[in-house]
């Protein structure tokens, strides 16, 4: 079947035909936002803002449908190897399948090892928590998590938003392997007693061990046996036990967890800490409800598969490259960077599953940051620049701080007004009338509506939920994973592998000794071999 005649050719005919309507007057249809919205429990999903309508809904739908999205996710849930191009299965769900039953890799059921994983953790928490593992100086009171990548995005940023809930020692993250990220972290802290946690799967990846290395020498100057204070989240035993890490304090995991989906199991340690084992398992249960929504609900109602069919209607369809997504919370101020690796990483691909070009585009360019700090910063390109960038709004019903409720009802009000404001913009005429009542005529007034007028006709979304638990984290962390899934599904692409990450680190270990001028060997290239000269000089 023709690409013109198939699913994607009726999908980008009927965008042809809408492409230049006003959003805003969709809303002329009697229920238009509560047709074009969905829930599961108290989490709601409004999408009516866009100018996806009935007959656009249906073909997307159907585009989900062709690819197969049940078949895949089925797939997945059930252990077979989807990562083809590794020979890997994906069951980063199988680290929150708390009570939901075998899970089978290679005909063994994995969640025995899972769920005793996950008690060794709880025990290890509760000492460090309770004071029953000390440091050389007593209680720990810091927690240094040494990682990079999805070792370090997810746990960091699930702490930042789940602070409300600390009762455990402080976590701190280190990931750069730029020195001063390290020193910054650890001048601050005690070594006696201070707990380092490396998170590395093989143990070798060079900017985490370069770090633990430095961490344990900073250690070692205060401390008698200073990998007594370490902890390990890897598979590599046997690099652990050299780098001196007791067996009891090192938490391993399967090659079927990657990386950017790691922190439901024993990368998720310094949450664990930092909130309790009861509250983890609370994240935990927020991600199994999830898994178990996208499993059973129709299409139609399913959040995954209708955030993930906005973004194919946005990006592929449309054309917008990027997407900007903003929390109207400040906890959440490292998502929008933990979402950039989750969709950048998983579906920045070239190539279909079968080896063969993709032949339209793939994952867009995540960016963003919390309102409203980012209303006095990027809103002006969003509202007014000459790219059209899909928003996607998120905001809870209430916040913590029950004393500052106005506040936080504040914040909302900005929350709502900006999707309003992107969606309606302001006419020519309108601004013609601001400048007229502030005194302006003639060139001055046509000048200053020129530069007021709102172009509006820009698409967002809304994510609500009622307020940011553990549990409720859990599941809006599920819920863009089974986005990106469900995305990567519909372009034919491998979502879990992560080769474009390789040539970089590769080059880096050949160019290291000429940097450090140890070897006389030129770059491949005239530049790189100017840049590193210059810095050898400057240096």
């Amino acid at each position: 079947m023709s690409e013109t005649s198939g699913p994607w050719g009726r999908i980008e005919a009927h965008a042809a035909q809408v492409r230049k309507r006003r959003i805003a007057g969709l809303f002329a249809t009697p229920n238009r936002a509560r047709e074009f919205s969905a829930s599961f429990g108290d989490l709601l999903f409004d999408y009516s803002k866009t100018n996806i309508d009935t007959e656009g809904r249906w073909l997307l739908l159907e585009l989900a449908e062709r690819a197969g999205v049940a078949k895949w996710r089925d797939a997945m849930f059930s252990g077979r190897k989807i990562n083809e191009s590794e020979g890997r299965a994906v069951l980063h769900t199988a680290l929150r399948n708390l009570d939901g039953g075998p899970v089978t890799v290679d005909g063994a059921d994995v969640m025995p090892e899972v769920l005793d994983t996950l008690r060794r953790m709880e025990g290890f928490a509760d000492d460090v928590r309770d004071g029953v593992f000390e440091g050389q100086g007593g209680p720990i009171t810091d927690v240094v998590n040494i990682g990079i990548g999805g070792s370090d995005l997810g746990p960091a940023m699930a702490v930042q938003a789940l602070a409300p809930y600390h009762d455990g020692p402080r976590v701190h993250f280190v990931s750069n392997v730029d020195g001063a990220h390290v020193t910054d972290v650890l001048r601050r802290l005690d070594p006696q007693t201070t707990l380092v946690i490396v998170a590395s799967k093989t143990f070798t990846t060079v900017e985490t061990m370069t770090n633990a290395a430095t961490a344990r020498a900073w250690m070692g100057e205060a401390v008698d046996e200073p990998g007594e204070q370490f902890a390990a989240l890897s598979s590599a035993q046997d690099e652990t036990a050299r780098f001196g890490i007791d067996p009891s304090r090192v938490f391993g995991f399967a090659d079927w967890v990657g990386g950017r989906y790691s922190m439901w199991g024993p990368i998720g340690l310094s949450l664990m800490i930092a909130i309790g084992p009861g509250a983890f398992r609370a994240f935990l249960r927020g991600g199994q409800a999830m898994d178990r929504h996208f499993r059973a609900a129709e299409f139609k109602d399913n959040l995954p598969v209708l955030l993930a069919l906005v973004g194919i209607w946005h990006r592929q369809v449309l054309g917008c490259p990027t997407r900007a997504v903003i929390p109207y919370e400040q906890r959440l101020a490292r998502l929008p960077a933990y979402l950039q690796q989750l969709e950048m990483e998983s579906n920045g691909k070239r190539v279909r599953r079968d080896g063969h070009p993709v032949d339209r585009p793939t994952g867009p360019i995540v960016w963003g940051e919390p309102g409203t700090n980012g209303q006095h910063a990027f809103f002006q390109l969003l509202h007014q620049g000459t790219d059209v960038i899909p928003v996607e709004f998120l905001v809870g019903a209430r916040g913590h701080e029950d004393d500052l409720a106005h506040q936080h009802r504040l914040l909302v009000a900005n929350c709502l007004a900006q999707s309003e404001a992107l969606m309606t913009g302001r006419s020519h005429k309108e601004a013609q009338s601001i400048a007229e009542a502030q005194g302006l005529t003639g060139e001055a007034a046509a000048r200053a509506a020129a530069a007021r007028t709102f172009p509006g006709n820009r698409p967002s979304t809304t994510l609500v939920y009622p307020l940011l638990t553990p549990e409720m984290l859990g599941q809006i962390i599920a819920l863009y994973e089974h986005r990106v899934f469900v995305e990567g599904v519909i372009l034919g692409i491998n979502s879990f592998d992560q080769w474009g990450v390789e040539l970089g680190k590769d080059l880096a270990k050949d160019l290291l000794p000429i940097v450090e001028g140890r070897q006389d060997a030129q770059p491949a290239d005239g530049s790189t071999a100017l840049l590193a000269a210059h810095i050898r000089r400057v240096r």
